[in-house]
């Protein structure tokens, strides 16, 4: 006798309203049709590599006046320097070439005043804790110095000569250098 596997039913017509992400496919399309490769190389023409905030509010190509192909963008929550985030520099440097390094966080970041209880709540939501830090901060300025810092000291970058660090305002698009 043969069995076939229970097959759910539908129980409503699916939506037709398409998702955010449909609409990214859609625009990949759409993109698609006018796309020349342009022979670049994954090495960077400006040899240096963004350290940034998430944050869909940095545009970093339009405020760095950076072109498709000068950079390496690396963000993350807080764009705080992490191990996965020297595990990026170092193939970065290493293997494609870059030589200078951006740090960039911003104002209004959603770290500013976050805490390590998140980690807890998250544990005792889910029944497991997370393998990673927050990385939450209350001094801005102080969290840029501490993540030029993980990054000079690493032993794995090659090139830590030309470190730099800014703060983005959110409000009027300006950097601001940290010493």
């Amino acid at each position: 006798m043969t069995v076939t596997p229970d097959r759910p039913t539908p129980t409503a017509a699916a939506d037709p309203t398409p998702t955010i992400i449909d609409r990214f496919v859609a625009a990949n399309r759409a993109y698609a049709l006018t796309f020349r490769d342009g022979g670049m190389d994954a090495r960077p023409v400006q040899r240096i590599a963004v350290v940034a905030c998430m944050d869909a509010r940095l545009d970093l190509f339009a405020a760095l006046g950076l072109e498709l192909g000068d950079a390496h963008v690396i963000r993350n929550a807080g764009g705080v320097v992490t191990d996965d985030t020297i595990r990026s520099l170092t193939i970065s440097q290493r293997a494609l070439g870059t030589r200078s390094i951006a740090l960039i966080h911003h104002t209004g970041c959603g770290l500013l005043g976050l805490t390590e209880d998140f980690r807890r709540e998250l544990e005792l939501e889910v029944g497991q804790r997370p393998q990673w830090a927050v990385e939450a901060f209350v001094d801005l300025d102080g969290d840029v110095r501490q993540s030029m810092q993980r990054v000079r000291t690493s032993p794995f970058l090659l090139h830590t000569d030309d470190v730099r660090g800014f703060v983005f305002d959110v409000h009027t698009g300006l950097l601001r250098e940290i010493g």
